[in-house]
């Protein structure tokens, strides 16, 4: 196996945002049954460790692909893109923000609502689904679009994130 190979070409995927989840994780139950540490236990210590360091990239490489954030984040990567810190992000998205963030510690402050919180949620996952389109276009075409893009859902992903523990908080999980 060659280490040099990108995520992608790992599963034999095209190097693209829409993945086929189906089609990885055939392939990733495939390569770790290739790759597995247990099938080099009588092997040299060098083979052990080749395969130990494969096993981890396939699930490194399986994590990545799988989830669309770290996708979004490899894929600028792919394309020399790193990102910042903190990045300089457009007033008006950074109030919306705030305004989001406020709304959800409404729903949390009051009677904790489920129903606010479930329409919440939809609204934010509705906003989810619109950036990740606009990524997906702005990947090939404009570049510092899909930077700024990604900026946007990681904020977005952290509010999402944040609304489900509430919904875990309030059901009491």
């Amino acid at each position: 196996m060659n280490f040099n190979k990108n995520y992608f070409e790992i599963f034999d995927l095209p190097v693209d945002y829409a993945v086929d989840l189906k089609l990885l994780d055939d392939r990733f139950l495939d390569l770790q049954k290739q790759v597995h540490p247990d099938r080099f236990a009588a092997g040299t210590d060098h083979e052990k460790r080749l395969a130990m360091q494969w096993a981890t990239l396939v699930n490194t490489a399986n994590e990545t692909l799988r989830a669309s954030l770290p996708r979004a984040i490899y894929l600028l990567g792919l394309r020399g893109v790193e990102l910042e810190t903190n990045p300089t992000l457009p007033p008006g998205f950074l109030m919306e923000q705030i305004d989001l963030r406020e709304q959800l510690e409404s729903i949390e402050e009051g009677d904790g609502n489920l129903e606010e919180l479930d329409s919440f949620r939809r609204k934010m996952q509705q906003e989810i689904n619109e950036v990740q389109a606009e990524f997906k276009e702005a990947l090939d075409e404009d570049i510092d679009k899909a930077e700024r893009l990604v900026y946007q859902l990681q904020f977005l992903s952290k509010l999402m994130t944040s609304a489900n523990r509430l919904e875990e908080k309030l059901l009491d999980y």
